[in-house]
């Protein structure tokens, strides 16, 4: 499939947000915390908001090292979101969205009070708690 865009350029901000997830995850390779972020704005029910992005980091990479080996899924899944959204799934759209979806996904990743290793991004991906969770919620 071709994809929306060839090449992304972060913000510094997602770039900081980045480097704090690399920290806590021991994640080395910042697509793979871009593909972990990009999941978790699409699991969000709302359509993000349309701001803009600076693209003022030095942090880029091509569709391809987003992807990986599952480009063509994910790319299956914003053209779907997209849909879903009742938005286009022209060119445009779906560059756009993708950039929208991306920063926010980051955002949440990088805001979560609970995500401080990698077993944290797993539970959340996965829906499951960890004891500690529990014990929070029940009274």
């Amino acid at each position: 499939m071709e994809p929306p865009i060839k090449q992304i350029k972060l913000s510094q901000t997602a770039k900081d947000q980045l480097t704090k997830l690399k920290r806590y995850t021991k994640i080395d390779q910042w697509n793979i915390i871009c593909r972990w972020a990009f999941c978790r704005s699409l699991a969000e029910p709302s359509i993000p908001s349309p701001i803009p992005i600076p693209a003022d980091s030095n942090v880029e990479m091509s569709w391809r090292v987003f992807g990986g080996d599952l480009s063509d899924i994910l790319l299956a899944a914003l053209k779907q979101r997209c849909q879903n959204d009742g938005l286009g799934c022209d060119r445009e759209t779906l560059a756009t969205q993708f950039r929208l979806h991306l920063h926010r996904g980051i955002g949440y990743l990088a805001g979560d009070p609970d995500l401080k290793k990698i077993e944290d991004l797993i539970a959340l991906a996965t829906h499951t708690e960890k004891p500690d969770r529990l014990r929070k919620t029940k009274k």
